[in-house]
């Protein structure tokens, strides 16, 4: 911050553009750490129980418990922070601390809680800061204005209220993919089964699905990756699909590009469009994620790519189908304890039932414009994610200037 630059936001409400300057300072002058009476022995609880159990998850709870010893009741709300994960919370009712690297954190009098709170998320710890999360937290700065004169309460009610509209949204998205998942169990054959529990009602007396695997049906292959060392081989205008790009489902751009030497010289592949392609390796989630490419392109060595056969099998159906073999995908992975990958092989392998092709169409139909509405909501929570930050951007001087 300047010299000559005052300390005040871009946007105020009306009544306090008078108020004159915020003040100034940093997160270990303006909080204090709460100890809780002791720590649990245990992270997860079966029987429910009157105290949710903090954890530095997205949730940021991980179960129950009735240990009325190891609860916080006083001083809320209080703000926890978790040192592994940068993840800062609220909490505004008991509960217990049952993870270690949590911080607890309560606000002097200077500070409404709340405040600090959406503070800390707009002057966030830096994810890449990991081995010293806290000690960078309480360096952070912390601008506000004077308690007395209610702009904090009020900025903590604009902002607030705009989470409430961005976690209801969220759980609207949480609720269709829920309705999607279930909805698979019922339009596909569940293991044992040779026809679904559900279906369309011209398709009721169409008899059994046919039992076959996709090395029965289509031409299944992997990638490759040219040197990233070499200039010659990349930059070109062929699209090339990393693993990464898997979690964007639906391909119809990607990020890198090859030249037509880069391709020759390497082991990747062009693939035509409509192909189903599948994680194989990695720990983490993309192993067994399933997409579908709408453009001609290369991927990399982790891919596999199902061809598309028009004459046997919907491509739109077959991805529908995979996406719902996640969880069995990744119990099909090679190496001890499934910690390995997948290979051409383990999906080749793979059993399918397949309907008759009209039926395919109907539940590829089906899926996809569930897809559609929601990557819509998925967007308007993003939309509104964005108008939070800029608003935040406006009520809160800049901390870099």
């Amino acid at each position: 911050m300047s010299k000559d630059k005052k300390l005040i936001p871009e946007l105020r409400f009306p009544e306090f553009v008078n108020d004159g300057e915020w003040v100034k300072d940093i997160v270990d002058n303006l909080v204090i750490t709460i100890t809780p009476p002791k720590k649990l022995n245990s992270t997860h609880y079966h029987e429910s129980g009157k105290f949710p159990i903090i954890d530095q998850s997205k949730n940021y709870y991980c179960g129950w418990t009735n240990d009325a010893d190891a609860v916080i009741t006083d001083n809320l709300p209080l703000i926890i922070f978790g040192d592994h994960t940068c993840i800062v919370k609220i909490a505004t009712v008991p509960f217990a601390q049952g993870a270690d690297g949590i911080k607890i954190l309560k606000a002097e009098d200077n500070l409404t809680p709340e405040y600090l709170y959406q503070f800390l998320l707009y002057n966030t710890v830096k994810q890449e800061d990991y081995k010293r999360h806290f000690s960078i937290l309480k360096e952070n700065i912390v601008f506000y204005p004077k308690k007395e004169n209610g702009e904090q309460q009020e900025i903590v009610s604009c902002l607030s209220s705009l989470d409430e509209i961005i976690a209801a949204h969220n759980q609207k998205l949480e609720t269709l993919k829920l309705h999607k998942k279930g909805l698979m169990q019922y339009l596909f054959p569940q293991e044992g089964e040779i026809v679904p529990k559900w279906r369309f009602k011209e398709f009721e007396k169409d008899g059994v699905w046919r039992k076959t695997t996709i090395e029965e049906i289509a031409k299944v292959s992997a990638g490759g990756t040219p040197d990233s060392t070499n200039p010659e081989y990349w930059n070109g205008d062929i699209p090339w699909m990393n693993s990464g790009e898997l979690n964007n489902k639906r391909i119809s751009s990607v990020s890198n590009f090859i030249t037509a030497k880069g391709l020759r010289e390497s082991s990747t592949k062009l693939i035509p469009p409509k192909c189903v392609l599948i994680g194989l390796a990695g720990q983490g989630k993309t192993r067994g994620t399933a997409a579908i490419n709408y453009i001609e392109l290369c991927t990399n060595q982790s891919i596999a790519s199902i061809h598309p056969n028009e004459e046997v099998f919907n491509s739109e159906f077959l991805y529908q189908k995979i996406e719902s073999m996640y969880e069995k995908l990744r119990l099909l992975s090679a190496g001890d304890g499934g910690r390995g990958g997948l290979n051409l092989q383990i999906i080749k392998e793979i059993d399918l039932l397949l309907p008759i092709m009209e039926e395919q169409d109907k539940i590829a139909i089906c899926l996809s414009s569930l897809d559609d509405l929601i990557t819509s909501h998925a967007e308007e929570l993003e939309q509104l994610k964005m108008h939070k930050k800029g608003l935040m951007q406006g009520l809160f001087p800049k901390v870099n200037d």
